[in-house]
């Protein structure tokens, strides 16, 4: 059974791996500069959606995630972990021939998850996942990245299982511009009052992330997203960052952590990003009940005052 997106699929032997798709990225960020030029690049997503049936989370990657992260030992995926196992399937939508924003460079502005039951290791997994929500930016244009994640049924009915994660990651791809409808939503610097949110005030800090400069390289490592802006100052640079910075799912997955088994068995999560943090960096973090039976969580420079990241655990 089919959820929402599109009704034509593309199923793929297995999740692709990111290092292969990155590179196809960089030659489809090359293809789509040249089509721009001769004035024949695509403009709009692709109507399809991409799909993995039978997926199984590896014992040594869970421990290898849980350790890095500060999640603690157990035989349930944490919610971040989901997202490192389903990336890739997202991934390949981006680097598509007919994919209209180029993959290497996009910044990563929020994410929304919803935990429906608790996945478990060695549970078989379909993935499916597609592109959405193509908007103009103040920046240049942002698109949504859906992803599902269901809990194989035992008649090999892909799409068949019990819906048990749901992500949408928004991003933006700085400086292009494909017209269409305005983004309400999400910015890339949640500290400037542009009329709909309210200016963001340091709270009462909870902690303190110390986070080296081999940040973005180990979290790539248990993740594989090796985008170049997260690896190095060098890399870094040549997508217009002054030094690497560290991948929004990093801290929004530790703050996730930070939250323990306070979030329950079913929960949204939502984060949106802000400045980026570069590396090396300190991040002062509030991680704390809301008051109404959640968790609110914020990350911020303890020099400046200025936000990294907000966002908070819903029970469901």
């Amino acid at each position: 059974m089919r959820g929402p997106g599109p009704q034509a699929s593309v199923v793929l032997p297995a999740v692709p791996g990111l290092g292969g798709l990155y590179g196809r990225g960089v030659t489809a960020s090359g293809r789509l500069a040249l089509g721009r030029r001769l004035g024949h690049a695509p403009r709009t997503l692709p109507d399809v959606a991409y799909v993995v049936a039978g997926a199984q989370a590896d014992p040594e990657h869970l421990t290898a995630y849980q350790h890095l992260l500060g999640e603690s030992a157990s035989d349930v995926l944490p919610a971040g972990f989901t997202h490192v196992l389903a990336f890739p399937v997202a991934t390949a939508v981006m680097v598509r021939h007919d994919f209209p924003l180029p993959l290497l460079g996009m910044v990563h502005l929020a994410n929304r998850v919803e935990q429906l039951r608790p996945i478990l290791l060695g549970d078989r997994l379909d993935i499916r996942a597609w592109a959405q929500g193509l908007a103009s930016h103040r920046s240049g244009t942002q698109i949504e990245l859906v992803t599902e994640v269901r809990i194989a049924g035992a008649d090999d009915d892909v799409l068949g299982g019990e819906l048990a994660w749901r992500g949408t990651s928004t991003y933006l791809a700085k400086g292009a511009r494909l017209g269409g409808p305005a983004a309400d939503g999400a910015s890339e610097d949640t500290a400037t009052d542009d009329g709909r949110r309210e200016p963001f005030v340091p709270p009462v800090p909870t902690g303190r992330w110390r986070l080296a400069a081999d940040a973005g390289r180990r979290y790539a490592a248990v993740s594989g997203d090796r985008n170049p802006i997260h690896l190095s100052k060098l890399s870094a640079k040549a997508l217009g960052f002054p030094r690497a910075i560290a991948h929004g799912m990093y801290t929004a997955s530790r703050a996730l952590a930070d939250v323990g088994a306070g979030r329950g068995d079913a929960f949204t999560w939502t984060v949106e990003f802000a400045k980026p943090v570069l590396l090396p960096g300190t991040v002062d973090v509030r991680v704390a009940p809301d008051g109404v039976g959640g968790f609110a969580y914020a990350g911020w420079n303890g020099r400046s005052g200025k936000p990294h990241l907000t966002g908070a655990v819903t029970p469901l």
